[in-house]
């Protein structure tokens, strides 16, 4: 006899996710089945459909501890075609991948598909067409509750989600989580913004800037999915520390093809191996350093003084030096690449040679304009008159030989700039030199003056508030034909070189028409520790709205002086450690060192930012330089005022501190023997 459906709601909930994970696996069974060898012409072929199926296998991964389905819509009326003549409504389960049965008919909907889109939008105001809105809560991969809003009942009240809640403050073990059972309407507007048009997100912390950023990404696969796999997408990070953090997002909503890197490996010409001080790394970062590269690449161009004669046969074609400067004057009047003009050059020269062998009463092909491009004197023309550029050797040369600096700088840096930029000790060669991280942006820029960067189709760039105006454009020529999400904190910019406004740092991008949004409503941090940190804003981006939060945790903040070093770290930390969850205890670089003896010592095994926790390591010790981005449950901050001393300056201290104060997402302890600056006092 067939099993009688049960009349517990909850356990017909559950029901569905046990069918909905069988049919799951009766999908990746399907694909795991495939028999491709008598339906590829080539082994070439073989290989691309046999990477498309292993990619579509990972993509349908079951993961056991994470939900398949967070919430369902109930509408009002029909969605589908074939339903709607009957007028009653429908329901959907969204989750964060498709899932069908043998039929093909849905079990659960692509959060990404637009009849998901009002799970995250609709309200009592607007209920678009939706009468429940029902979300699941979870343990682990176990269903155990479930709430409801009806959308159209007047009579019910207008209560906060106690699930939405629990799932935005569920501790943090493991590398960072999706964010898609928890999308609010204003970050949703921005996941599902076009393709065509690029966005720049200005975000307090804990506003969820960098969950909305991968959202987006993957929203933009699902949309424009051929496109995107033609022209490829980038998430660009701060460090390896921040990408280890984020890099489980996407494969845990299916998406698997997508890079990752920082700045500096997209750069990565040649070797950084030194650093530069803050002035002269501020000015190798500045947007003039652009045209002082676009000179030097350009500085070994000459007009020639003698003609160009070809031999073919037993003729003689002679190019007069007039005709050849006027050929090179009108490459270098184009807005073309160094390269391609020089690629051009040869063929130009052919051209006027053609012509002269048709006056002449010849009637040459394209054949022999080819052969003609390649004949020793017109190659010794190009040789002399346009000579190849090697991007980093013409950077070396720009940094060691002064004369060669103020040549291409005239005008455009002042005597004092150009001895700043200048290399102390000049360079011997590419290999033996001691290039910086500020060098190799200059080698990147020469670089593309030669031969243009290959364009992807998006780049997602987060942390973008920390670029110099050089950077920004290195970003940008990967983009040109493409879009950007740009995502950043104007009062978390910690370098020398920090953008001071967004319709700047755009303009460099070469994105000066991109959209800006400020997103303040922070689900993150506590509200008494953002507003605790939110007193530096005045001196660190004056002008900015102060973020708030919708979750009130009182007690999350203890500001604790103290004599007793060294216990009171470790009181703190094995306190924290109590709590379920992770901790981080943040310090000023030059302190890492001697924490790292101290927690050593007094047997408390300690993690590296980057470095993946779980139930049984929960602490980490985390430089400040490298907390931006990353959040703990609970936080000890290990004195402010040596956070501010290890910056090249005050301001960019306290922003440094602004960071370290808004990575506790649970609870924040600030030890201090000395005083605190007087902002937060």
């Amino acid at each position: 006899m067939p099993a009688t459906p049960t009349t517990d709601p909850l356990q017909r909930e559950r029901d569905h996710l046990a069918a909905s994970r069988s049919a799951l696996r009766a999908m990746r069974e399907d694909v795991e089945s495939l028999d491709i060898r008598n339906v590829t012409g080539t082994w070439v072929s073989a290989v691309i459909l046999q990477n498309q199926i292993e990619a579509r296998i990972a993509a349908l991964a079951d993961l056991s501890d994470t939900p398949l389905f967070f919430g369902r819509l109930d509408y009002l009326h029909a969605v589908s075609e074939e339903l709607s003549e009957g007028g009653g409504g429908e329901s959907f389960y969204i989750g964060r991948r498709h899932v069908h049965d043998a039929d093909g008919d849905p079990m659960v909907i692509d959060w990404r598909a637009p009849v998901s889109q009002p799970f995250y939008r609709a309200s009592r105001a607007e209920p678009m067409d939706v009468e429940r809105r029902r979300r699941f809560g979870y343990t682990g991969g176990e269903l155990t509750a479930y709430e409801d809003e009806h959308l159209t009942d007047p009579s019910e009240a207008d209560t906060a989600s106690a699930l939405l809640a629990a799932e935005i403050e569920k501790p943090r073990v493991g590398p960072m989580r999706d964010i898609v059972a928890t999308i609010q309407p204003e970050q949703d507007e921005i996941v599902r913004s076009d393709i065509t048009g690029t966005i720049c997100v200005q975000g307090a912390p804990g506003t969820g800037k960098t969950a909305v950023g991968l959202h987006r990404v993957a929203y933009l696969l699902y949309a424009h999915r051929e496109r995107l796999a033609r022209t490829g997408t980038l998430v660009i990070g701060p460090n390896n520390a921040f990408l280890s953090y984020i890099e489980q997002v996407l494969p845990a909503l299916g998406e698997l093809e997508v890079a990752q890197a920082t700045v500096q490996q997209l750069v990565a010409h040649v070797e950084v191996r030194g650093e530069d001080d803050p002035e002269p790394a501020r000015l190798k970062g500045d947007a003039r350093m652009a045209e002082v590269l676009r000179r030097a690449v350009r500085a070994g161009i000459t007009l020639p003084t003698e003609p160009c004669v070809v031999v073919r046969g037993s003729r003689r074609w002679r190019v007069p030096a007039y005709e050849l400067a006027e050929i090179i004057e009108e490459l270098k009047g184009r807005d073309i690449r160094y390269g391609a003009a020089r690629d051009a050059l040869p063929q130009r020269i052919a051209h006027a040679v053609l012509l002269k062998m048709e006056q002449g009463g010849e009637a040459p092909d394209d054949r022999v304009q080819d052969a003609v491009a390649r004949n020793s004197a017109v190659k010794a023309v190009v040789k002399e008159c346009w000579p190849a550029v090697d991007p980093a050797k013409l950077v070396l040369r720009l940094l060691s030989e002064p004369e060669f600096l103020a040549e291409c700088a005239e005008g455009v840096l002042t005597a004092e700039e150009q001895q700043a930029v200048l290399w102390p000790k000049p360079g011997r060669s590419v290999k033996t030199a001691r290039w910086t991280p500020a060098d190799a942006v200059l080698v990147d820029e020469a670089t593309d003056l030669v031969q243009r960067t290959p364009s992807l189709g998006h780049v997602v760039l987060d942390e973008a508030q920390d670029l110099s105006p050089m950077q920004y454009r290195a970003v940008g020529r990967r983009c040109t034909t493409g879009s950007a999400t740009v995502l950043g904190d104007l009062a978390q910019g910690t370098t020398p070189w920090a953008t001071a406004s967004w319709p700047d740092a755009l303009h460099h991008l070469g994105k000066p028409d991109a959209h800006v949004e400020e997103l303040t409503k922070g689900f993150r941090v506590p509200e008494e520790v953002i507003a605790y940190a939110s007193r530096l804003l005045p001196a660190i981006a004056p002008g900015l709205a102060p973020a708030t939060s919708v979750r009130d945790a009182p007690g999350s903040l203890v500001i604790r002086p103290v004599t007793a070093w060294e216990d009171a770290v470790l009181d703190a930390c094995r306190e924290a450690l109590k709590n379920e969850g992770s901790t981080g205890l943040i310090a000023a670089d030059a302190r890492i060192p001697q924490l790292a003896e101290l927690l050593t010592a007094a047997g408390l095994p300690f993690l590296s930012p980057g470095t993946e926790t779980s139930t049984e390591a929960r602490l980490t010790l985390v430089p400040a330089s490298l907390a931006k981005g990353l959040e703990y449950d609970y936080v000890v901050l290990d004195e402010p005022a040596a956070v501010i001393a290890g910056e090249p300056d005050e301001r960019t201290g306290l922003r440094r501190l602004y960071v370290a104060l808004t990575r506790a997402v649970s609870g924040l302890t600030v030890l201090h023997g000395e005083p605190l600056p007087e902002q937060l006092r």
